[in-house]
């Protein structure tokens, strides 16, 4: 009798460590519910940044520049980057968006960069899902995986696959720690870009990351570092009435949508050339 308990005790602990890590993994939508939770508790929100964008020469220089973030939950969202030496201001509104660069407007000019903030623009589960799902994540596929040491829940992909785009949450309180917006494949390796979400705080009862890295090809390109948060301001409706932005500032007709990489990498470098007479 004893010989048979420890056998089947034996047995009990060699399906607990090896049985797939997958079999009581909540599923996709439902994980996308618990972590919209964290982000319903504010009407509006006013973001002091800093972002700094460092340059694709190898010398790992950088350019750092104040940014100033408007959001009117769950759609409606304003970056302005202003300064001496260039402007920049990308806007938001019921679907649309418009980039303005040094006076010059851009229509669906978005690039990936600009994707970070959905996470928490979109803080209900249906919007979150159809904007991630534009996006390539696939919501029927959840797994378990570990990052930096740390039990993660992954969002639209089977860990440890990261050729898809996924999302993962810290697997105790739900929120995100990284978004692979572009997988990484053998075929086009430098492609992959990634989002860390780092620095959680409670900020008038809602969570914000305050710091956001971003890597590309495992290299860090750009991060975030949050200075300030405003709960509940007053914003002018006309700084997200697109109508009105294209009314001021000329449309650069010799600009043609792109999604690309190279795109971003393009004004990336253009204004790393700009800022750096501030360090001359």
């Amino acid at each position: 009798m004893r010989k048979n308990s420890i056998f089947l005790l034996s047995v009990v602990i060699l399906l607990a460590v090896f049985s797939p890590a997958n079999a009581y993994v909540l599923q996709g939508q439902h994980l996308l519910e618990l972590m919209t939770q964290n982000f319903k508790k504010s009407r509006r929100l006013l973001v002091s940044q800093q972002l700094v964008l460092y340059d694709n020469s190898g010398l790992r220089s950088a350019v750092e520049l104040n940014e100033t973030l408007r959001y009117d939950f769950p759609e409606t969202f304003r970056s302005d980057i202003l300064s001496e030496n260039v402007k920049r201001i990308h806007v938001l509104s019921k679907g649309m968006t418009l980039t303005v660069i040094d006076g010059k407007a851009a229509i669906e000019s978005e690039t990936r960069y600009d994707r970070y903030k959905d996470i928490m623009l979109f803080n209900s589960r249906a919007l979150l899902e159809k904007r991630l799902a534009s996006h390539g994540v696939d919501f029927t596929i959840s797994s378990l995986g570990r990052f930096q040491g740390q039990p993660a829940y992954v969002l639209g992909a089977q860990y440890p696959d990261e050729t898809a785009p996924q999302i993962w949450l810290d697997k105790d309180t739900f929120r995100p720690i990284r978004w692979v917006i572009t997988g990484k494949v053998a075929d086009n390796p430098e492609d992959c870009l990634e989002v860390r979400y780092l620095e959680w705080q409670r900020v008038h009862k809602t969570w914000y990351p305050m710091r956001v890295e971003f890597y590309k090809n495992d290299i860090l390109v750009r991060q975030i570092n949050v200075d300030n948060i405003e709960a509940a301001p007053d914003f002018p409706e006309d700084l997200f009435n697109i109508d009105h932005l294209k009314s001021i500032y000329r449309l650069d007709t010799a600009a043609v949508p792109d999604q690309g990489a190279e795109k971003e990498q393009n004004e990336v470098q253009k204004t790393i050339e700009k800022f750096k007479k501030m360090y001359e």
